[in-house]
């Protein structure tokens, strides 16, 4: 195994996600103990078919509102196909190869920590499907987050499987014309049956309960969660770059960032900003510059105060995620037996994304506080009467030339689509499946909600940062009294948009900054001229 390798294990990781669903880290096939309680489960299954009269919800039963059917065990294995051809009933647009690659991981994970009775091969082609680069097609919309991610996970399934009958190894073929759902392999979007194919990946006929087990459970939601998770980390480090730029640029105190100002405060988070910014600021010129001023507007002064929670309640998240990384949300479990523990099967509601969807939503909640109070610094240095004399929006020439003045309706627009977005998913419920189902999470679009808000916290971010650039650069002697951080940031700033001396679109070179951000061009800036601010892991 390469020391690029992330196995599957009980100690999965947000960063492994990450390195898997982006970076393309190859995952290696069960083997050893996991291969062997992977086995044990699925022979839990296997005998329990065996015995005459087996009731057991999904295999020998049918689902949700008609468990109180009875289904023969000869009829298992069909049963399990039929979940994935009823459940592929997702709509919109597809969800983004990199969540989808995600999710294959966290379900093989799963499946691997050997309480879901499926057999290894199930879980050797998810990962197959990782090393070699098959991606299904996975409609965004239709989950519930309840019962699990039903609808995205049978269109990932149906991928990876297949009816149960002849094994077209053995020269019996498949029906070109069953459904396979679709998939992307080589720049290429086909049917699932040949993607995989091209891919060398034979497709196992499913057998009972593993069609229940592949898409029963949170996978869709925690493993965006665990992308966002990553993301938002990085948009609060670059939330306090921005921030200590339009320090510089409005002149603001250096009085709210006093150690023992937040040190009486007792927060984790808002203490480490403010430390942050303390070190961006370091030997500033422009910071306090105003000596008149007694003290600044909120969206200065109160930076660390808003912030800092944020990276307080990342980390709490990310606490959670991790542990969900490492969970079997499917149902029934299969229990082998062991030593006095008869085993057996056990029907729960491990699938409910109760946690995930309210991790989600108070993700989604913060980041748009974040973008919020960035909007607000980009607004005071627009504005004449509160930039301490900048000219209108940011250009030598106001009124021939409108300068950033429609940049920051960008950032308006985007802050108030994030009110609307952070409305919690998570407090609504409808009842499905007969008033069987009759409380589910919503957790599904807390998912893509909390992803929307937080490209828009992105586009926001890189707003302020095009605009504290402009401001330093029409302050006499700007850029040459910034701080040691700030400096470097203003530097990489520069590298990839210029001033505006003229109007001009300025769309691309957001874009461009978007992109620094997502590469990490500005942290690895600061933390060239001041030493690694931030640590590893989550503040």
């Amino acid at each position: 195994m390469s020391a690029a390798a992330v196995p599957l294990s009980r100690a999965l990781s947000i960063p492994d996600v990450v390195a898997v669903a982006r970076g393309g880290a190859q995952v290696p096939e069960l083997d050893g103990d996991a291969r062997e309680r992977v086995e044990a489960s699925r022979n839990t299954v296997v005998e329990a078919l065996a015995r005459p009269g087996a009731r057991i919800y999904g295999i020998t039963t049918g689902y949700g509102a008609l468990a109180g059917t009875r289904i023969e065990a000869g009829d298992a294995a069909r049963l399990s196909w039929n979940l994935i051809l009823k459940c592929a009933t997702g709509t919109g647009p597809p969800l983004p190869d990199d969540w989808v690659r995600a999710m294959l991981l966290v379900r093989a994970n799963s499946l691997a920590l050997g309480a879901s009775g499926v057999r290894p091969v199930i879980i050797d082609t998810l990962v197959r499907m990782l090393n070699r680069g098959v991606t299904p097609v996975v409609p965004g919309k239709g989950s519930l987050g309840a019962s699990g991610d039903l609808a995205p996970l049978a269109h990932m399934a149906a991928v990876a499987t297949r009816s149960p009958g002849s094994d077209p190894d053995a020269g019996g073929g498949e029906d070109s014309s069953a459904f396979s759902g679709e998939a992307r392999f080589e720049g290429r979007r086909t049917d699932g049956a040949s993607a995989m194919a091209a891919a060398g990946i034979s497709r196992p006929g499913l057998q009972a309960k593993e069609g229940l087990a592949l898409t029963n459970g949170t996978t869709m939601m925690v493993a965006g969660a665990a992308l966002q998770l990553h993301d938002a980390r990085r948009l609060l480090l670059h939330a306090e770059l921005a921030a200590a730029l339009s320090f510089e640029a409005l002149l603001a105190r250096s009085a709210a960032l006093n150690p023992g100002l937040h040190e009486a405060n007792n927060q984790p988070g808002q203490i480490g900003t403010a430390a942050r910014l303390r070190s961006l600021l370091s030997g500033s010129g422009l910071v306090d510059a105003d000596v008149d001023r007694v003290q600044d507007a909120y969206s200065l002064r109160c930076t660390p105060q808003v912030i800092g929670p944020v990276h307080d309640m990342v980390g709490f998240l990310w606490g959670r995620v991790e542990a969900s990384l490492n969970a079997v949300s499917d149902n029934p479990l299969v229990f082998p037996a062991g030593g006095r523990d008869p085993g057996g099967f056990v029907s729960g509601g491990n699938f409910h994304g109760a946690g995930p969807a309210l991790w989600l939503d108070t993700l989604g909640i913060a980041l748009a506080d974040v973008a919020s109070l960035s909007d607000r610094r980009m607004f005071r240095m627009l504005t004449p009467e509160l930039s301490a004399g900048l000219p209108a929006m940011l250009v030598e020439s106001p009124g021939l030339h409108g300068g950033l003045m429609s940049l920051q309706y960008t950032g308006a627009a985007l802050v108030s689509d994030n009110k609307t977005l952070a409305h919690p998913d998570s407090v609504d419920s409808i009842p499905t499946s007969a008033n069987q189902e009759d409380h589910v999470s919503m957790g599904a679009n807390a998912a893509r909600h909390a992803g929307e808000i937080l490209d828009n916290t992105r586009t926001v971010l890189a707003i302020e940062l095009l605009g504290a650039a402009q401001a330093v650069y029409l302050r006499p002697e700007g850029p040459d009294r910034l701080g040691a951080g700030t400096r470097a940031v203003y530097e990489a700033v520069r590298e990839c948009v210029p001033p505006v001396i003229e109007d001009r679109s300025l769309a691309k070179d957001v874009a461009r900054l978007e992109a620094e951000i997502d590469a990490g061009t500005l942290e690895r800036a600061a933390a060239e001229a001041l030493g690694d601010l931030w640590p590893p892991a989550p503040l």
